[in-house]
């Protein structure tokens, strides 16, 4: 992580709202956020571990509710507590997500898994945008983040579950900030590569042939969760104060180039 105390701090003022912050890539961008002097309420249904990361980076700038993404009566009361403790609201991110077991054929997919994966990484990223933004309305200003993945821009990467809700987070992103833009709330999305996490261990346990090795078309650069983090700082930040509706994607150029096919083709070193 850069050294944050060699540069201006960039939320100073600021007030976040993180849902799955308890740990991974939400924990990361937590730790960030107070880092460049914003106060973060941590959203988890891990009250123990989201506890345990509030008191690690400081009370006096992390606070932690319980919240089930999917249950409207908790995203609303993530939204109140926020409101309460710190008296507006002027980030929040859908960061919150799960992934199934990524069965390949379609016959061994069942309609309860793929409803519950879309149930919280779609409606769970609709309820709190619908929460964050009346919060932000009246105030006339606000940065509304997704969390979006490169499986949401292109097939073949993942489930059939988790890349259809990843996909569907797109589509919401730019209808949402059509309709929030005439109240100065910016809405975007952050698409990151495939990063090894706990979300992702069943995949690279189960699959290692296939996720050992994670292609990018730039060379020497390993993409991080503190990577991720920064590109949500940027987004959170008024340095992207004209940028609305973006799907910011973060894969070293994967999705820009056939790496089987072409000119630049790059199939031979893969492996």
């Amino acid at each position: 992580m850069a050294n944050v105390s060699e540069v201006s701090p960039r939320l100073t003022m600021k007030v976040a709202l993180i849902t799955g912050g308890a740990q991974a890539i939400g924990e990361t961008m937590a730790r960030l956020f107070v880092a460049h002097g914003a106060k973060i309420m941590i959203a988890d249904v891990q009250d123990d571990l989201g506890q345990t990361v509030c008191k690690d980076i400081g009370l006096d700038k992390a606070s932690f509710v319980h919240c089930d993404v999917t249950i409207e009566s908790d995203v609303e009361n993530a939204i109140n507590m926020t409101l309460a403790k710190y008296g507006k609201l002027d980030i929040m991110v859908n960061n919150a997500a799960i992934i199934d077991d990524g069965k390949s054929n379609i016959l061994d997919n069942d309609q309860s898994t793929f409803e519950r994966v879309m149930s919280v990484n779609v409606t769970g990223v609709f309820l709190g945008t619908k929460h964050a933004a009346r919060a932000m309305i009246p105030a006339c200003s606000g940065s509304i983040i997704m969390m979006g993945s490169v499986s949401g821009n292109i097939g073949g990467i993942v489930s059939h579950a988790y890349s259809s809700s990843k996909h569907a987070i797109v589509g919401l992103t730019k209808n949402i900030a059509a309709e929030l833009g005439q109240y100065g709330i910016r809405v975007n999305c952050l698409s990151p590569h495939f990063i090894p996490s706990p979300m992702a261990t069943s995949y690279i346990n189960d699959h290692p042939d296939k996720f050992s090795k994670v292609y990018s078309n730039l060379k020497g650069v390993m993409l991080s969760m503190d990577d991720v983090a920064q590109a949500a700082l940027f987004l959170a930040s008024d340095e992207a104060k004209y940028m609305s509706g973006h799907n910011l994607v973060l894969d070293g150029g994967f999705t820009v180039v056939s790496p089987a096919f072409g000119l630049f083709a790059r199939a031979s070193t893969i492996d």
